[in-house]
C-alpha cells in the first residue's frame, strides 16, 4: 500500500467509523474518481490493489455501496475545516438532475460559493422529478443550522424556483440573510395595504440599469410574508427583468451580488462533464447515491486543497475576453492528477496539511 493510500486511510478513519478494508476501499474510490475522471464502478475497479480478478474488484465496490452509508454531516464538517471556511460565507441553493434510463436523478444541493471555491455541503435526493417543496428546503437548512450557526451565513442565494412565504419567513426567523430571484407575476402588498403585481409595478419604469421598487410583503397561496422584504430590479440585455427579493437593508448590493449564485451552476459543471462525470453512475438507489456524492465532496475538497497549495496567493490570469483562463477547481484537479502520478508526496501533503485528526461529529457507519 502506497504512503498516499495510507495517509488517506489514517485521516478518513478519524471521522468515518469503518473497518480497515472499507477505509482502503474508500481511499481507492477517491483516487479512482480523480485519476479516471468518472464515477463508473467498472472503471474504478482497476484502482483497487491486489491480484484479484477485475470482476471480483468490481463486486467489492458494489458491496461497499450496498452496505456503507457515509455521513453527510461529517463530510460537510470536513469540507469547512479543510478549506478553512469557518468565517461567514455565501451559500447557494439549487437543483441538478439527470436521467439513467427512465429513472430521474434529482438532487437538491446547498453549496458554498466563494471567490475561489464552489463546493457541495449538504444535499437531498428528491424522490421525484421537478422542483422541491418548502418543507424539504426548510429541513435542509435545519440540518445546516444543526452543524453551523446562522452567523456563518453571509447570504443565501437562490433562483426563482425557491420562493414561498413560509420559506422566506423561516429564513427571517433564523436571521439568515437571503437574496432570492422572484417572478414578475407575484404580488406584493405595500405598506398602505394595496396589493400590486410586480409586473404592474415594473411596467411604467424606465429601462434604467437599476430600479428600486419598494418594500412590502410578498403574497403567496397561504398569506403574506410576516416581515416586509426589499425588492430591487434590473433589466437584462434580453429585456427581461432580474427581480431580487432580500431581507438585507441594501437591496442594490443584494441585486449586484446575486451573480454569485452562478457559482453553483459552475459547481454542477465541475461535478459533471468538466470534472468527475457524476452522470456516469448507474446507481439509482438514493442511499447509494448519497454515499457516492459524499465521496465526490471529499475528492473536490482535495482538488481545492491542491489549487491552494499550487497557486498560493497568486491570481489566475485572465484571457482577452476578461474571464479567467481556468477555474480554481480545474487548476486543483489537473494539479492533483499530476501529483498523484509524479509527485505523490505533494498530493499527500495537500490532503493531510488541513485534515483534522481529532474525532469529529461522526456516527457509526453501517
Amino acid at each position: 500500500m502506497s504512503p498516499l493510500h495510507t495517509a488517506l486511510i489514517e485521516t478518513l478513519g478519524c471521522h468515518f467509523v469503518l473497518s480497515k478494508s472499507r477505509l482502503a476501499t474508500l481511499a481507492a474510490l477517491m483516487l479512482g474518481f480523480i485519476q479516471s475522471r468518472t464515477v463508473n464502478l467498472s472503471h474504478l475497479a482497476v484502482h483497487l490493489g491486489g491480484s484479484a480478478r477485475p470482476a471480483s474488484k468490481y463486486r467489492r465496490l458494489q458491496r461497499f455501496f450496498q452496505f456503507i452509508r457515509l455521513d453527510q454531516d461529517v463530510a460537510a464538517w470536513l469540507v469547512v475545516t479543510m478549506l478553512n471556511l469557518t468565517r461567514p460565507k455565501d451559500l447557494a441553493l439549487d437543483r441538478t438532475n439527470w436521467k439513467f434510463g427512465a429513472r430521474d436523478i434529482n438532487v437538491l444541493m446547498l453549496a458554498i460559493v466563494t471567490r475561489r471555491f464552489r463546493i457541495p455541503l449538504l444535499f437531498v435526493l428528491l424522490p421525484h422529478q421537478g422542483s422541491s417543496d418548502m418543507e424539504t428546503r426548510i429541513a435542509l437548512m435545519r440540518r445546516y443550522l444543526a452543524l453551523f450557526p446562522a452567523t456563518s451565513i453571509r447570504c443565501l442565494y437562490a433562483d426563482r424556483e425557491f420562493i414561498g412565504v413560509e420559506w422566506m419567513d423561516f429564513l427571517n426567523e433564523n436571521n439568515i440573510s437571503f437574496a432570492i430571484r422572484v417572478r414578475t407575476d407575484m404580488t406584493l402588498t405595500l405598506d398602505d395595504g394595496r396589493g400590486w403585481s410586480l409586473a404592474t409595478l415594473l411596467r411604467h419604469r424606465r429601462a434604467r440599469r437599476t430600479v428600486f421598487i419598494t418594500t412590502g410583503r410578498i403574497n403567496g397561496q397561504t398569506g403574506s410574508t410576516s416581515q416586509p422584504v426589499f425588492l430591487a430590479a434590473k433589466r437584462l440585455a434580453d429585456g427581461e427583468w432580474l427581480l431580487v427579493a432580500t431581507n438585507r437593508r441594501d437591496p442594490a448590493r443584494a441585486l449586484t451580488q446575486y451573480r454569485k449564485r452562478w457559482g453553483i451552476e459552475c459547481l454542477f459543471g465541475d461535478a459533471k462533464t468538466r470534472g468527475l462525470n457524476i452522470e456516469d453512475t448507474h446507481m439509482i438507489n438514493p442511499e447509494k447515491l448519497a454515499s457516492l456524492l459524499v465521496i465526490l465532496m471529499l475528492a473536490m475538497t482535495w482538488a481545492y486543497r491542491c489549487s491552494t497549495k499550487a497557486m498560493g496567493m497568486k491570481a489566475i490570469s485572465r484571457k482577452s475576453h476578461g474571464r479567467r483562463a481556468k477555474s480554481w477547481f480545474r487548476i486543483g484537479f489537473d494539479t492533483l492528477r499530476d501529483w498523484i502520478i509524479n509527485q505523490p508526496k505533494n498530493a499527500r501533503d495537500a490532503w493531510t496539511q488541513n485534515a483534522p485528526r481529532n474525532q469529529s461529529l461522526s456516527t457509526p457507519q453501517t
